[in-house]
């Protein structure tokens, strides 16, 4: 590879195990890790929170990140919180969360024009 130049769009090899996106669990896989049924993941993929990757067969394929979001749904839905409103809490919990990375990113940058 030139140094200049970006390296894959889609990590390879090793990278996968870093990359919390790639999707690397199939279904069944994804179901028995959060202990509970396929039917449940489906039902987060027609929520609109969770969009599974398809494999080259149609299968769904899921990643880390989807896991995580997964059972934070499951863990309110176990308490009593309806699925939709758990879906929504989870996604206005990830859009605060990058919100305040992008935050903290940008007041870092700014602290470093600041010194110069």
């Amino acid at each position: 590879m030139i140094p200049d130049q970006e390296g894959p769009a889609t990590p390879s090899g090793a990278d996968r195990f870093d990359d919390e996106h790639y999707p690397a669990y199939t279904m069944g896989r994804a179901a028995d890790m959060l202990g509970t049924t396929q039917g449940f993941l489906r039902s987060l993929d027609e929520a609109g929170l969770i969009t599974p990757q398809r494999s080259a067969g149609g299968h769904r394929r899921y990643s880390r990140h989807q896991l995580r979001q997964a059972a934070r749904v499951r863990e309110m839905v176990d308490q009593g919180t309806a699925i939709d409103a758990a879906c929504r809490i989870v996604t206005l919990e990830d859009q605060l969360y990058e919100a305040q990375q992008l935050n903290r990113s940008q007041g870092l940058a700014n602290e470093g024009n600041t010194r110069d």
